[in-house]
């Protein structure tokens, strides 16, 4: 099999296929497991993970403050807007938390809840940042708290019946008013897990990979009053019509895997297909 390694993947084929194979059988188990069993194994098998594949990119680029905090940046052009003294904010699956961290120093309150002990450890944290491990869909905060939840390659990652709880659980969080901006990558240009190598649908840690219909289809059904999408990356981003970008998943729907790849990973095409969604309670 031929692969082409990704330019800001520094890895070995080797290494990518040790990877790949671990994280495909860790996600297997998270998709078969029940619900109560998925309460322990979203913390789990994130840490075992993270422990047998330190080469594992998310840790490269915590290990690279430089372009960790480039990364942080670009993040806080697009919540830049939003971001008043006396906030509340709440990120789920912070990773390094560098950007919870940076928002700390703007606002009143922000908590930073992850499923993984490994990717958050040895934090510095100051007094009004708190960090909660938790199961992956309940999180353990009273209702009505949050002005601004933030997600960022977060909803990929969930059983599909526990995304429907976490959003059930971030809408109950969120004042009345309260913001939700959710990004993930767009299902058509995927798989952007490890997976990307060898499958066509998403088999590793990316349990379900979303279009933006979809998930904005899932958070009508929550009860999120205005939905708005925005296109872009790297710091730039605009208010783009939704009914647009729907008319552009349909019409890429229709094709086969290989011609529906070659344009949806085009440039243009990625910054009109990655999911960003900013939702009001």
């Amino acid at each position: 099999m031929s692969i082409k390694i990704a330019r800001d993947d520094n890895r070995t084929l080797e290494q990518i296929k040790q990877h790949y194979e671990l994280e495909k059988g860790l996600a297997h188990q998270l998709k078969t497991a029940d619900k109560q069993e998925r309460k322990y194994l979203y913390t789990a098998l994130y840490d075992q993970l993270f422990e047998q594949i330190p080469h594992h990119p998310q840790l490269a680029r915590k290990a690279d403050v430089a372009e960790s905090q480039q990364e942080v940046s670009r993040k806080l052009k697009l919540l830049a807007r939003y971001l008043v003294p006396e906030l509340v904010f709440l990120e789920i699956g912070p990773g390094d938390c560098r950007l919870s961290l940076e928002v700390a120093r703007q606002v009143k309150k922000v908590y930073a809840i992850d499923v993984s002990n490994e990717i958050t450890k040895n934090l510095n944290c100051p007094d009004n940042f708190e960090l909660i491990i938790f199961d992956g869909y309940t999180i353990p905060l009273p209702a009505n708290i949050i002005d601004l939840a933030y997600s960022n390659q977060l909803m990929e990652h969930l059983h599909p019946d526990d995304a429907v709880d976490q959003l059930y659980e971030v809408y109950r969080l969120l004042k009345s008013g309260g913001i939700y901006i959710c990004i993930t990558p767009n299902r058509l240009s995927g798989p952007h897990d490890v997976s990307k190598y060898f499958d066509e649908t998403a088999s590793g840690f990316h349990l379900k990979e979303y279009t933006c219909t979809e998930l904005a289809d899932l958070f009508s059904v929550v009860g999120f009053s205005k939905i708005t999408s925005y296109i872009g990356g790297k710091g730039l981003y605009m208010k783009f019509p939704l009914a647009l970008i729907q008319w552009v998943e349909r019409f890429l729907s229709s094709l086969s895997f290989s011609v529906r790849s070659k344009i949806a990973r085009t440039m243009f095409f990625r910054a009109l297909l990655g999911v960003i969604l900013v939702a009001e309670k």
